[in-house]
């Protein structure tokens, strides 16, 4: 349907547009009204953005707005000519690795070839470790078979025949010891290949002797007979004055050491070697017949 404005009669110039009676004036305001009120009714009006207020106006995004001085590019290097270009050396062949696996949509890596150096330390290492288990347990069962232990070294007697010094720091003595060896193993055997026995007096030396090699079998004691002679060694003054305390007392201390290298055999195939160590102190009566008091010894490894 087509309205034809009330106005339309009306010139076109804007000077006409404006009527000059004030009661013409408000007729028109009102005419314009109406006819606004008709073409758009309030509700387009409160929907319609061109008609609502400033404040109530939709926000649209700010969109970002270009930089003012926009970066200039780089400048790149020209390549040299061909014939200042190194031509590098070709990278070797190298093998084809798999496509990684890939279970439950998890990426697993692909799966290494490991060196042939890797294998043969691997194979050594499990060699070397399998003697080691062997090795050890062939020596724990030989061990709860045999039960080895270690001879024993005693002083079983002891003659002093003299003892007095010369020129008042020389000392020159006589002694007799029966040593004793013995074996208390009940399956293994001991041979002593190197015997020597030392006399000491405190911690000076004052004799020494070799005894010949010998044999002790299972439960076995051996005795040697040791003829020890001191002649003209000096002693320090601390130990003259407790030598001459002690002939008074009747009562005179010495010391014995042996050290021994023995063999112990487990059966015709099995035998070790190890050296020991024996150590007695022994008292005994004053000089010219001087006996055999007490002796404590203590054999080890």
């Amino acid at each position: 349907m087509k309205i034809n404005h009330p106005l339309s009669h009306l010139k076109t110039h804007p000077s006409s547009l404006i009527p000059s009676d004030p009661t013409n004036l408000s007729l028109l305001l009102f005419i314009s009204t109406a006819l606004d009120n008709s073409m758009f009714p309030p509700k387009e009006k409160e929907n319609n953005p061109h008609f609502l207020p400033r404040h109530q106006l939709p926000q649209q995004p700010r969109q970002k707005q270009p930089p003012r001085h926009p970066k200039q590019p780089s400048q790149q290097r020209q390549p040299p000519p061909p014939s200042q270009q190194r031509h590098p050396a070709p990278p070797p062949p190298s093998t084809p690795t798999p496509p990684p696996r890939r279970i439950d949509g998890l990426h697993l890596p692909p799966p290494r070839q490991t060196r042939p150096l890797a294998w043969c330390f691997a194979v050594f290492c499990a060699i070397f470790w399998v003697i080691i288990i062997l090795g050890g347990l062939i020596v724990l069962i030989v061990y709860l078979v045999y039960r080895p232990q270690s001879p024993r070294f005693k002083i079983s007697s002891a003659t002093l025949n003299y003892a007095y010094l010369d020129m008042g720091y020389l000392l020159n003595a006589d002694v007799n010891i029966l040593a004793n060896f013995t074996n208390p193993n009940r399956k293994v055997s001991v041979d002593f290949s190197y015997v020597v026995i030392g006399l000491y007096y405190q911690d000076t030396l004052i004799a020494t002797q070799a005894v010949q090699p010998f044999a002790a079998t299972r439960v076995e004691s051996r005795f040697a007979n040791v003829h020890l002679v001191t002649s003209q060694v000096r002693l320090s003054l601390p130990d003259r004055k407790r030598l001459a305390g002690q002939i008074e007392n009747n009562r005179v201390e010495l010391k014995v050491k042996g050290f021994f290298r023995a063999r112990s055999s487990l059966g015709p195939v099995l035998r070790y070697s190890y050296w020991l160590y024996g150590r007695c102190t022994i008292i005994l009566t004053a000089p010219p017949s001087g006996v055999l008091v007490s002796s404590t010894c203590r054999t080890k490894r």
